[in-house]
């Protein structure tokens, strides 16, 4: 099978590049750079399945000719990371609705399969715990940026799901719950790279409000091996919407102190206001843990690797990079 994969550079767009290749796909990689990362992708050079483009997705002609020789897309370049959405929402905006448009076009025109990556974030405050894939949304005032890359994604879906109605298009929306391993950075605000980093340099670790806000951390191998399963079953699953995630929750002031003790740092935990953190009035949801019925039952997935063994391979990884680093 031939795959394009839009946003490819990225963390999961890195993972499932080297999924699908050990599988034997042929993968086709479309990245502007702006988040993604060259190093991410240098082994693959030379591969003999496998390419890169340099380009955004609002070029049309390079868009097109990937897709031409696609028979699925992935799906994955968007804005990421809650403080690039806060301080740039005009830009997580248009990159995420346009660039959806522009897929969705070019994959119509080939009839491509494609699995658009969405997020919990469009989810907002909702308070039915665990979140289904049916459940109402409830976003924030549209006068707080934050709420603007959940309303975008949700925006994307809606895109999605009208393609697949309208004009048959093979598409599956898939709600990505806080996706972590190796190779994630910490560029944008996300939480593992940036606790493990500041304990393994011993530094206090910044935990955002009062850190007991939860979340439900799943291993990319875990979460690139349910877009397979996902990818493999098109008969079952088009037209509809699945999390991916662990429903195993911990707050943040728990996974602050379960890093340090698993780093054997001697780091401890300052405390930061979310003012302080990204901007006045900002606002987080409580707890954000996911249903995965409906994937499990759909496809057979359900996550395999628990949160010690993410933080024993994010935390094994980014040692090896400070040593590579001191070497270098």
């Amino acid at each position: 099978m031939h795959i394009l994969i839009t946003g490819g550079a990225g963390f999961i767009g890195t993972h499932l590049t080297r999924r699908l290749l050990a599988r034997g796909d042929t993968v086709s990689i479309l990245d502007n750079l702006s988040t993604g990362n060259l190093d991410n992708i240098r082994e693959f050079t030379g591969h003999p399945l496998y390419s890169f483009a340099i380009d955004t997705l609002d070029n049309p002609l390079v868009l097109d000719r990937l897709a031409s020789q696609a028979d699925a897309i992935f799906h994955l370049a968007a804005a990421v990371g809650v403080q690039l959405v806060v301080e740039r929402p005009t830009e997580t905006i248009e990159t995420n609705v346009l660039g959806t448009h522009a897929v969705l076009r070019a994959a119509r025109r080939y009839r491509c399969r494609t699995i658009i990556a969405s997020t919990s974030e469009v989810y907002g405050k909702g308070i039915k715990i665990p979140f289904s894939e049916e459940d109402d949304l409830l976003l924030g005032s549209s006068a707080r940026s934050r709420w603007s890359y959940a309303a975008s994604k949700l925006l994307d879906e809606f895109l999605g799901l009208a393609a697949y109605r309208e004009f048959g298009l093979p598409v599956t929306i898939v709600r990505f719950f806080n996706t972590v391993g190796p190779g994630q950075t910490g560029r944008y605000g996300m939480v593992v790279p940036r606790f493990v980093r500041q304990a393994i340099h011993g530094e206090p670790i910044t935990v955002y409000g009062d850190g007991e806000q939860s979340r439900c951390f799943c291993h990319v191998q875990d979460t690139v091996r349910a877009l397979e399963f996902l990818l493999d079953r098109p008969d079952s699953t088009v037209g509809e919407i699945y999390n991916i995630g662990t429903n195993h929750e911990v707050t943040i002031n728990e996974l602050a102190h379960e890093v340090i003790a698993r780093s054997a740092s001697s780091s401890s935990l300052r405390h930061v206001p979310y003012s302080e953190a990204y901007a006045p009035g900002f606002e987080d949801m409580r707890r954000r843990v996911p249903d995965i019925t409906k994937i499990r039952q759909a496809v057979g997935w359900q996550p395999s690797r628990t949160l010690n063994e993410i933080l024993d391979d994010v935390i094994t990884y980014e040692r090896q990079r400070l040593d590579s680093v001191a070497v270098a």
